[in-house]
């Protein structure tokens, strides 16, 4: 299975062409793409999810409907706003080595890991919201804040990409740029420290303030563990250790295929799974117990 895995990532490797190659001026199209295995296991997993989210769409849109709450309408529809761009991102990976694509490729990465960082960030900052906010004013308050964040790192990817010509989203092409790995370094240092804090605290005197709910702490550690190993990867890659694309590759693949359905199921399954369109016995319930949801109910 090992030996699989690794014919997986090793076919999509490429050859690492130079600067004025990724910005296309060299003018021909000599560079070669990601291997079919690659983009398979990227494609699948996201199509098949937004399958299942179309064909579920009018019974959960009834639900929320019904339900009305915003925090819950706001975040199926950043979620349904994720797999769209995750989705474009995955079917699109030939853009890395086509000719004339190399700006739309850049914008739709851009787009995409931003919107996936909002989604990250706003999510986690809204569970770990102070019981005496209503839902109503802790969702505006994340929702600026994450999009400040998710906007700021965003227009930083833009200025490196566009203004230093760094390949950020070239994976392959970009395995000897030591800038382009030591930004991405820095942002997975930054997820791994937070996730790590959050469960310091678990475990420490201040763990009431944390919400009670084990599926928020299967997400966080599962996250940990990612973010962490992606740290690791590119921070091998910075100094040139030869392996440590083929663990970024997949850790890139991981991601994009199964982040935004393991979201779905830990956060938003239960919800669309209750018969009386109410909380109860769902993930959100005990949160509106704690008064996030005063504000959400006509």
């Amino acid at each position: 299975m090992h030996n699989y895995i690794h014919q997986i990532i090793t076919n999509a490797s490429i050859p690492q062409p130079s600067t004025s190659e990724i910005n296309g001026q060299d003018g021909q199209n000599d560079r070669q793409c990601h291997g079919f295995w690659y983009d398979a296991v990227l494609v699948v997993p996201a199509f098949l999810f937004v399958v299942y989210l179309a064909v579920n769409a009018k019974k959960n849109v009834e639900k929320l409907r019904n339900g009305r709450s915003y925090v819950v309408i706001s975040y199926y529809a950043l979620l349904w706003l994720a797999s769209g761009l995750n989705l474009a991102w995955c079917s699109l990976q030939t853009w890395q080595c086509a000719n004339g694509k190399e700006v739309a490729w850049n914008l739709l990465s851009l787009f995409t890991t931003s919107g996936l960082l909002c989604l990250e960030i706003s999510l986690v900052g809204f569970l770990l919201q102070e019981s005496y906010t209503s839902g109503r004013e802790a969702l505006a308050r994340i929702f600026t804040i994450s999009g400040i964040i998710a906007g700021v790192d965003m227009l930083l990817k833009a200025i490196y990409i566009f203004g230093f010509g760094v390949p950020l989203f070239f994976n392959d092409v970009g395995s000897i740029h030591q800038m382009m790995w030591g930004l991405w370094t820095i942002q997975k240092l930054l997820l791994t420290a937070v996730y790590g804090f959050i469960l310091i605290v678990h475990f420490s005197k201040w763990k009431q303030k944390l919400p009670p709910r084990p599926a928020f702490y299967n997400y966080v550690v599962i996250m940990f563990a990612v973010n962490g190993i992606t740290l690791f990867a590119s921070g091998l890659a910075a100094i040139g250790i030869g392996f440590s694309i083929w663990l970024y590759n997949l850790t890139i693949i991981c991601y994009h295929s199964l982040y935004l359905p393991f979201l779905y199921i830990t956060f938003l399954a239960d919800f669309f799974r209750e018969e009386d369109f109410l909380l109860d016995d769902a993930y959100y319930s005990e949160m509106r117990d704690a008064g996030f949801f005063d504000a959400d109910w006509d």
